[in-house]
């Protein structure tokens, strides 16, 4: 444990508690949130997924959008990093793939604002089984 040597490195412990809290009570219960996952497997990492997922946290948060953005792992579309996988509640997640801060905030503003779908979808190439 670091040795706190000042008010301010108190209050920033403070600070990241209380956002750990935050995102543990809001993955209690996700489906009534938007959901945002951002592929960090290691070819993610590589074009920038980081980057990119720290920008949906600060800008959903800034807006005042309910949402809790986890990473995840390889979601199989490596010729398209970065992916993100965006479920708003009641619908199927979309995927879109290529997304720079540009396109994420495209996505936050048009998608999950208006429901509005934006260029960049990786089409679903599968089936879900129940």
């Amino acid at each position: 444990m670091e040795k706190l040597k000042s008010l301010a490195d108190l209050k920033r412990i403070r600070e990241e508690a209380k956002e750990k809290l935050e995102l543990r009570v809001k993955g209690d219960n996700p489906e009534g949130l938007v959901q945002v996952k951002v592929a960090m497997a290691t070819c993610g990492i590589a074009s920038g997924a980081k980057p990119i997922m720290d920008f949906f946290v600060e800008e959903l948060d800034k807006r005042g959008i309910g949402a809790v953005v986890t990473q995840t792992g390889c979601m199989g579309y490596c010729y398209a990093e970065p992916t993100v996988e965006i479920q708003l509640p009641g619908q199927e997640p979309v995927v879109y793939g290529f997304v720079d801060r540009k396109k994420a905030d495209e996505i936050i503003e048009k998608y999950i604002k208006n429901g509005e779908l934006v260029d960049g979808i990786i089409p679903v190439n599968y089936e879900k089984i129940d």
